[in-house]
């Protein structure tokens, strides 16, 4: 069975191939970084104008990498949100119309849903049921995963994101847009030099919450005006420290609670080196078994996609799907919502 996934929930437009007996196929990736950074950060309207723009010949080349056509097709995923609604309607009435002139079915993908099983696109995935943290843009949880569609939400953020905190922080650095990468960047240069809290760190909860983390760097950062590079690299440096604390020592936690011992971390958080040093480390003392995706999958992409919509569909036979391609977007919609296929 061979599925095409479609990806345009923010500032990256990504296709993707996969065959449920063959694996990922192909897959390709526009990013919209350079264009947004003129801004300091995403415009809706410039967002969804790139996506139109991209998805068509994006799909063209995806087919042409997996020496594939249009009528090879079987079905096609989609995300449906959450994200930006301009950037979901146009990935959305592209993969239903697609769908449409094919005569084949659709499966609306939830992103994070998409994010979480990235990891499984890997050679020797782990099994079923395992805990994962999703640290994703505005979102830091800390799942359990049963199987396809059974999600158990054990911790939340309670104000801002890991990443909404990374890219805020690099802000008041002035280290441009993106800034989560920029500051994983400049911390490789700084030293322990300062001192920051670590949120709800000593807390028997899974729950995050950074904003008050970062209120402290402004702190620190207006303490030090004028910041000179090397001041600006030891609050980066310290900076990461704290929030690579705090995810670790919540995941730990999670998989004692949960009696489980897998860990599979997904999101561009998840890129993060620091952050996978630690999970490591600490897996290893705690006899447990951590999984993250490639690289070029924390990010947003359409592999995730198609295999989130592949694996609904080995769960859910072709002839439930639904036909009528009428179709509706979700900016706002909570991965607890989703049902087993």
């Amino acid at each position: 069975m061979l599925v095409l996934g479609i990806e345009s929930s923010c500032d990256e437009t990504g296709v993707a191939l996969y065959d449920t007996h063959l694996g990922l196929l192909a897959h390709t990736l526009h990013t919209q970084v350079e264009m947004h950074a003129e801004y300091g950060g995403v415009v809706p309207e410039l967002a969804s104008r790139d996506h139109i723009r991209r998805v068509l010949p994006l799909t063209e080349k995806t087919l042409q990498l997996a020496n594939r056509t249009l009528q090879d097709i079987d079905a096609i995923a989609y995300t449906q949100g959450p994200g930006l609604s301009g950037a979901l309607l146009v990935g959305t009435s592209f993969a239903e119309s697609l769908a449409f002139s094919l005569s084949v079915p659709t499966i609306s993908v939830h992103h994070l849903e998409g994010h979480l099983l990235a990891p499984l696109l890997e050679e020797n995935p782990p099994n079923f049921p395992f805990v994962a943290l999703l640290v994703s843009g505005g979102h830091s949880q800390l799942m359990r995963v049963d199987s396809i569609g059974q999600y158990t939400l054990l911790g939340d953020t309670l104000d801002d994101a890991a990443g909404e905190a990374f890219d805020k922080t690099a802000k008041l650095l002035n280290l441009g847009y993106p800034g989560g990468p920029a500051l994983s960047t400049l911390a490789l240069n700084g030293i322990a030099r300062f001192t920051l809290p670590r949120p709800l760190l000593k807390s028997d909860d899974l729950n995050f919450s950074f904003s008050g983390l970062k209120t402290s760097v402004l702190t620190l950062v207006n303490q030090h005006e004028p910041l000179d590079e090397k001041t600006k690299a030891d609050i980066a440096y310290e900076f990461q420290e704290a929030v690579t604390d705090v995810l670790t020592k919540k995941c730990m936690l999670a998989l004692r609670q949960t009696g489980l011992n897998k860990l599979i971390v997904s999101g561009g958080v998840g890129a993060n080196t620091r952050l996978r040093a630690k999970l490591n480390a600490a897996a290893q003392r705690q006899s447990c078994h951590v999984s993250y995706p490639r690289l070029e999958f924390c990010t947003d992409n359409g592999a995730m996609i198609a295999f989130a919509g592949a694996m609904r569909l080995k769960s859910a036979p072709l002839g439930h799907q639904e036909q009528s391609h009428s179709f509706s977007v979700r900016p706002r919609w909570n991965l607890s919502e989703l049902k087993t296929p």
